[in-house]
């Protein structure tokens, strides 16, 4: 296995310092509690948190690998209809493994992914007005059925394509990914046909990209699912170690829970040097952010924890940000996403040997450039006190992101047990999610509408 590797040398207080370092001490006794949390985790993996065991569905991997077989060739464009976990994971999934310019000239055969992740009418309206539906595939994933933004979403299309295809044509076009059993778009799917796949329980959305929830619009874009499943369930072995220091899910929750309660940063910038790799960077911003944002402790408590995820892509972020990360306050810690090898190798042509100030550049290669600020990056934050970690990737490959989503989701439900929080709920969006049902007129939610109008009473103050 190649594997990939989480270097945390330049968060240890004999780099940084000791004001915003972890020490030796400090890191050692995380051990017994994160020896303690793991095994919490691993105990529910049978029970309530089933994601954990998605590497290993070889035969959900062949079911949608088959699916992806039959309908080859048929349909120019996949189109998501998901939001949050529905559709991050595939984004993210679809920029790391294919071409940055894949909608732009996919392979022979392998059509183009749209992932429609809001309700905004001006991107719905001219996905509608600019995409044919009759050369289109539809998938609708929501695992409860009842996303107000899915369905939506999925209204407007049925109809558009029974307009053009009849109501048996479109049929074809639409495939369901939801619970096996509840929620109203199982039953939509008995009472049409559709066919579905399962989103199984004990996986929330947000931990739901191992499942038929990503690997469904990635078999269909010519994504090897059998490789990067086989990356998760390699990283699933190697965190299964009680050497704390062996176990990088153990020893990454650590220094980011030490970060921030003990050295007060409460900002985690995820910095993507890879352009393949940013849109992992948005993928993990909601698992971190949705899983430990939390008010209450599992006790019961007012506890209002959790770390501000930020997104960051280098080297365009340089020129945006690095002047606020190493000049501005000392509440940020910095992981940097690397990449050891890139696909392409891209060598400067050499000119105007007379200026120095361009000449340096010829016959050095786009890698070596990539590298050397991503470098002079890692340089800076260390000289300026601010914490660094990197998690390098040898290639952007299926078997390497496998690895890495199985790391950080591991390593989140770890912090979940440090921050003695539920990781795996998410009130404040269902309390948003509420509101909106009750402003739409949802019947059930009226007394709540009743609430919401009466607290508008007051006089507008704009300007």
């Amino acid at each position: 296995m190649r594997a990939i590797r989480f270097d945390y040398t330049n968060v240890m207080s004999e780099v940084v310092g000791a004001t915003h370092g972890l020490s030796e001490a400090e890191l050692k006794a995380m051990e017994s509690p994160s020896l303690a949390a793991l095994r919490a985790v691993q105990a529910r993996r049978g029970r309530d948190l089933r994601w954990m065991d998605l590497p290993h569905q070889a035969d959900v991997c062949r079911e949608i690998q088959g699916f992806a077989t039959d309908v080859r060739g048929r349909f120019e464009n996949v189109c998501v209809l998901g939001i949050g976990g529905s559709a991050l994971g595939n984004t993210a999934l679809q920029t790391a493994l294919n071409s940055p310019y894949h909608n732009l000239a996919p392979p022979a055969g392998i059509p183009r992914l749209f992932v429609l992740d809001n309700v905004d009418p001006d991107l719905v309206g001219e996905f509608l007005a600019t995409i044919d539906p009759a050369k289109t595939i539809f998938n609708a994933i929501s695992k409860s059925g009842g996303t107000a933004e899915t369905m939506s979403q999925f209204l407007l299309f049925r109809q558009a394509l029974i307009e053009r295809l009849g109501e048996d044509g479109h049929k074809d076009h639409l495939v369901v990914t939801t619970d096996a059993e509840k929620g109203v778009l199982r039953e939509v799917v008995g009472r049409e046909g559709y066919r579905s796949f399962i989103v199984p329980d004990g996986v929330g959305g947000r931990f739901s990209v191992l499942s038929a929830v990503g690997l469904v619009s990635s078999a269909l874009v010519g994504i090897d699912i059998a490789g990067l499943l086989k990356g998760a369930a390699d990283m699933d072995e190697r965190c299964r170690t009680e050497t704390f220091l062996e176990n990088p899910a153990l020893v990454h929750a650590a220094v980011q829970y030490l970060l921030h309660e003990k050295k007060h940063k409460p900002m985690s910038i995820t910095f993507s040097y890879s352009h393949r790799l940013r849109d992992m960077a948005d993928w993990y911003a909601q698992l971190l952010a949705e899983s430990l944002g939390k008010r209450k402790s599992r006790k019961g408590e007012d506890v209002f924890r959790g770390p501000t995820p930020i997104r960051a892509v280098g080297v365009t972020d340089q020129h945006s940000q690095v002047q606020l990360y190493t000049e501005g306050p000392h509440d940020k810690w910095f992981t940097l996403l690397a990449v050891d090898e890139p696909d392409h190798s891209v060598t400067l042509p050499a000119a105007f040997p007379d200026r120095e100030g361009i000449a340096y550049l010829g016959g050095r290669t786009l890698k070596e450039l990539f590298q050397a600020e991503r470098d002079g990056t890692r340089i800076a934050l260390t000289e300026a006190h601010r914490p660094n970690a990197t998690i390098s990737v040898p290639k952007v490959d299926p078997h390497a992101v496998g690895q890495l989503i199985y790391l950080l989701e591991l390593s989140v439900a770890i912090m979940g047990e440090h921050y003695d929080v539920d990781a795996f709920d998410q009130p404040g969006v269902e309390a948003g999610k509420i509101a909106a049902y009750a402003l739409m007129g949802r019947t059930g939610y009226e007394e709540r509408r009743a609430e919401i109008e009466a607290r508008v009473g007051g006089a507008l103050r704009q300007v």
